[in-house]
């Protein structure tokens, strides 16, 4: 198969998966108890204003119409209106998305850059106290989930050692050239260096608090594929021929071993938007995931379709991203020989 074939499959097959996923969540958004026209109006609307949104909503329809008009509309660019912000949920999505993507982005960096150098450590030193020490906080990743921590750091750096902002994507005053609507990136594209520095320590905490716990899960991952890889017959030859124990370590030992890690990493990469939402209630983060719960706790059904819409695009297109890199990683599964 070569790549222009494996990407048409995929995203093909994409379609199909982002359709199942549509269907899964419109009927069961709307199957879950509540009127959400009565609940978008207040419990003192009158019943004619509660059947006029319920018809505007195609609520008055079997469940199969509702969903034919909702795919049409999303089929152009419309997701509906929401019933909390009163506004397109389109809007909505585009004002929140952008810092959910950063917080993901920044835990994300966070995650592979260190899961590989602990697992790496970890596999050098193995049984060392090093290589204990990440096995614990492996264990402990799995036991404590990221509001937890985020709840740790908001006491310890919000009340007890106030050195880093805690709420919010910036301070008081610090507002940007919107560009991207990624703050720091804006700044930097801008030349505006105090505001970059200001969002970046505002991403410090909630993005630590979503990367600890799989950071340590994939330096595990790492450290037992390295250890695994080390007995192979293809390093003692590479060592024969006095080839550096750096290249060895970074070339041949660590390249392999890191193809079973990185497709956990997509996942988790994929998971951190939708793990998310805690944490940005936590920190007042104003991101997409904190909309999403919003929109569930007041049944929102257009905010919530979209936003799990959105979450579902971002898992397909991450899960093809890590079909590419595990490719270049490994030759065998290279596509037609080439990438």
């Amino acid at each position: 198969m070569n790549l222009r074939n494996f990407i048409l499959r995929r995203l093909l097959l994409s379609v199909f998966v982002l359709l199942g996923l549509s269907i899964v969540i419109f009927v069961i958004s709307r199957v879950v108890p509540g009127d959400p026209a009565r609940m978008a109006l207040g419990p003192k609307a009158p019943q004619f204003a509660v059947d006029a949104l319920r018809q505007e909503m195609h609520l008055d329809k079997p469940l199969t119409s509702q969903y034919v008009y909702w795919l049409k509309g999303v089929a152009t660019g419309d997701l509906g209106k929401s019933l909390i912000t009163k506004r397109p949920v389109v809007e909505d999505i585009k004002e929140f998305l952008p810092a959910t993507l950063e917080l993901a982005l920044y835990a994300g960096l966070i995650m592979v850059l260190f899961s590989i150098l602990f697992g790496a450590l970890a596999a050098k030193y193995r049984d060392s106290w090093l290589d204990t020490f990440i096995r614990i906080m492996a264990y402990s990743g799995v036991a404590v989930p990221a509001f937890v921590l985020a709840v740790l750091f908001l006491l310890l750096f919000g009340y007890i050692w106030p050195i880093i902002p805690v709420l919010g994507r910036l301070s008081p005053g610090m507002e940007p050239t919107t560009i991207t609507s990624l703050v720091t990136v804006d700044s930097l594209l801008t030349g505006n260096f105090a505001a970059f520095w200001d969002g970046f320590k505002h991403l410090i905490l909630p993005a630590l608090a979503l990367a600890i716990g799989p950071l340590f899960q994939e330096a595990r991952l790492i450290r037992s594929a390295m250890t695994d890889n080390m007995g192979k017959d293809y390093l003692a030859a590479a060592t024969g021929y006095g080839i550096p124990n750096r290249v060895i370590m970074q070339k041949y030992l660590l390249k392999p071993s890191l193809i079973p890690a990185v497709s956990v990493m997509g996942l988790d990469l994929a998971a951190l938007m939708g793990n998310a939402f805690l944490v940005e209630v936590i920190f007042n983060w104003p991101g997409i995931s904190r909309y999403g719960m919003t929109a569930m706790l007041q049944k929102d059904l257009n905010a919530i379709s979209a936003v799990i819409i959105v979450f579902g695009l971002i898992f397909v297109l991450v899960n093809i991203l890590v079909d590419f890199i595990v490719a270049y990683l490994d030759p065998r599964i290279r596509l037609g020989g080439k990438m």
